[in-house]
């Protein structure tokens, strides 16, 4: 139980996130499953055909190569859509995996900012890059949830993260716990622990951001 103190400082209850993507997981799990077979068989897809392909083959190997990374970054974001909508309850179709092919380079340019300013954060001593892989983690929920470009998304995900940076921290760390949890248990254990902290991620997301809503709202008012 969260004291008074503690509940009015938290943008957001961890246990609240986790719970609901638990549950969300758990009434859709065959579909779950299928999303994350299909993605590994596109990741790995060049590896098995390379153990069938010659070396004289490279031209076939370098353009499956290229297609399958492609795809792999379409999956991720149609994996922050899929979770959006199941914590919109709007209904989510397999289809909706491959639905941000339009937004691939917004995101693989948003992608490349952000690795780049985490590296460089790491550079600097490590917390900085630690501070700002927090602060910048939401720019792909911005590129695909409102169509944001790059640098606008980081800046919007900035926005929503101040002052939450250190539940935030404690939030991930619980995730990365929860899918090694799940890594243990032979690895089957990923395909509950996999959408449970996606889910849950999608769910902080929404609820920074209705708390900025109603920010900008009262300021108006």
């Amino acid at each position: 139980m969260e004291n008074s103190n503690t509940a009015t400082t938290q943008k957001f209850s961890r246990g609240e996130a986790i719970r609901f993507g638990w549950e969300t997981m758990k009434n859709n799990l065959g579909f779950f499953i299928v999303i994350l077979i299909t993605g590994g068989l596109i990741y790995f897809v060049p590896d098995i055909i390379e153990g069938l392909l010659s070396a004289k083959d490279s031209i076939i190997l370098t353009t499956i190569g290229i297609a399958s990374w492609v795809l792999s970054v379409v999956i991720l974001m149609g994996l922050i859509k899929i979770s959006l909508k199941f914590c919109d309850n709007e209904k989510t179709e397999f289809a909706d995996l491959f639905c941000c092919f339009p937004l691939f380079f917004k995101y693989l340019f948003g992608s490349t900012l952000y690795r780049l300013t985490v590296l460089v954060g790491m550079i600097l001593l490590i917390i900085p890059g630690i501070i700002w892989a927090i602060k910048f983690q939401f720019y792909g929920y911005f590129i695909v949830d409102k169509g944001l470009g790059p640098i606008e998304a980081l800046k919007r995900s900035s926005e929503i993260t101040k002052g939450a940076k250190w539940d935030l921290f404690v939030f991930n760390s619980l995730l990365l716990l929860i899918n090694l949890l799940g890594a243990i248990c032979l690895f089957i254990g990923l395909f509950a622990t996999i959408p449970t902290t996606i889910i849950a991620t999608a769910f902080v997301y929404r609820r920074l951001m209705s708390q900025i809503e109603l920010s900008y709202a009262s300021k108006i008012g």
